[in-house]
């Protein structure tokens, strides 16, 4: 079974956040249960481009990686070399799964898989949830609406499966009215070895400047306004009141130049000495800042699904975690983790609740427990490979 997997960006592409590494996580134990899978991508890493070859085959872990130049206009992700490629090689595949949309990828290899009628999936990762739709401004809003008529609505409607990562995701793509012809429901991987290898490495060594004895509330993820600063910055402030040895250790990558109003809101609420920015923190550095941590949190608007949430758990931090995540269903059956309401009371007392050891002894065991049984990448691969399977042999 040949698979050509099409994204606009791919490992190491990290500044794009925790779907590279899932979707990769995807494709490796793929390869491992024998699935033939080449990756067709870009060099784009947020405003770089990654140093790697061009137009030629990179093993990454069994995973057949084809990277092309971005062109104009780059913020399509739109690569001339790529669009060549895929009009003479599309056919070769099997089937042709998609992790993009509004993107010159979907476009592309929508268009190669309906000219040589093979079957395609696609894979929105979150992008066609209500949140992302609708938060915008005016004029953006209505350029994604024409976008999403003239173009996006016909890929999806031939897609012979519309691939969602939680119940969420899938609820709201149909509260959308989207067309959907068949959805399939198969969570992000992640990679417990390669987390493990990870950690087994060697950190550099205590970089964030906390205070000795203080404790540390963990934020990992991506300044972007979705992840919620509005809620956690004045929950924050109403921590730091019942327990001023705490510290708030934001790690992360800077989305578009929010993190000026990230500052803005620490300074409004008086709060800067007690925030530490580190920056993006990956490999060992990160696993290190995880074990350090007495609570995670993420109060998001909207997740599809949160991998973040996922590392944290399985480093056995406690989280604190906002309804719009995607896996919070998953993560309040477990016991793994609260859940509340996006609002800056809820999280604090959350918070507070776990610093203060007022929440059971064993939820880290739980989220653990969680990540090893549901998101492992191996039974995520089967579970995708089945559906490939089913694809190829009746169409």
């Amino acid at each position: 079974m040949k698979i050509l997997h099409i994204t606009p960006a791919y490992v190491p592409s990290y500044k794009h956040g925790g779907p590279i590494k899932g979707v990769h996580y995807l494709n490796k134990y793929l390869a491992r249960l024998g699935v033939d899978v080449t990756v067709y991508t870009t060099t784009i890493n947020g405003n770089e481009n990654l140093s790697v070859p061009l137009e030629t085959p990179v093993m990454i872990d069994g995973v057949r990686v084809i990277y092309f130049k971005p062109s104009f206009p780059r913020a399509w992700s739109y690569s001339r070399s790529m669009h060549k490629a895929l009009s003479k090689t599309a056919g070769q595949f099997d089937l042709i799964h998609i992790t993009s949309v509004f993107l010159a990828a979907s476009m592309l290899g929508a268009h190669y898989a309906r000219k040589f009628k093979k079957p395609y999936i696609i894979s929105p990762r979150g992008s066609l949830m209500s949140e992302p739709l609708t938060s915008f401004t005016r004029r953006n809003r209505a350029k994604k609406s024409i976008y999403l008529s003239l173009i996006e609505k016909r890929n999806l409607r031939a897609a012979s499966i519309i691939h969602f990562t939680s119940d969420a995701e899938q609820e709201e793509y149909i509260a959308a009215g989207l067309p959907l012809a068949r959805g399939v429901i198969i969570p992000n991987s992640f990679d417990v070895e390669d987390f493990d290898k990870e950690a087994n490495s060697q950190a550099r060594g205590d970089t964030f400047n906390v205070p000795p004895g203080a404790k540390i509330v963990l934020f990992l993820s991506r300044l972007d306004w979705k992840k919620g600063f509005d809620t956690l910055i004045p929950a924050f402030g109403e921590v730091l009141k019942a327990l001023p040895n705490t510290i708030l250790v934001i790690a992360g990558g800077d989305e578009g130049g929010y993190k000026k109003t990230v500052i803005s809101l620490i300074e409004r609420y008086k709060i800067k000495e007690h925030v530490r920015f580190t920056g993006m923190v990956l490999g060992a550095d990160k696993i290190n800042l995880l074990k350090r941590s007495a609570v995670f949190v993420l109060p998001s608007y909207s997740e599809n699904f949160g991998m973040a949430v996922v590392e944290a758990m399985y480093s056995g931090v406690p989280v604190v975690i906002t309804k719009g995540v995607g896996i919070a269903p998953d993560i309040e059956r477990a016991g793994a983790g609260i859940v509340v309401e996006k609002n800056p009371n809820a999280v604090s007392s959350a918070i507070i609740k776990v610093l203060a050891g007022a929440v059971s002894g064993d939820m880290g065991e739980r989220g653990k427990m969680l990540v090893e049984t549901k998101f492992d990448a191996m039974n995520v691969a089967k579970q995708m490979s089945f559906v490939y399977d089913g694809l190829v042999h009746i169409i």
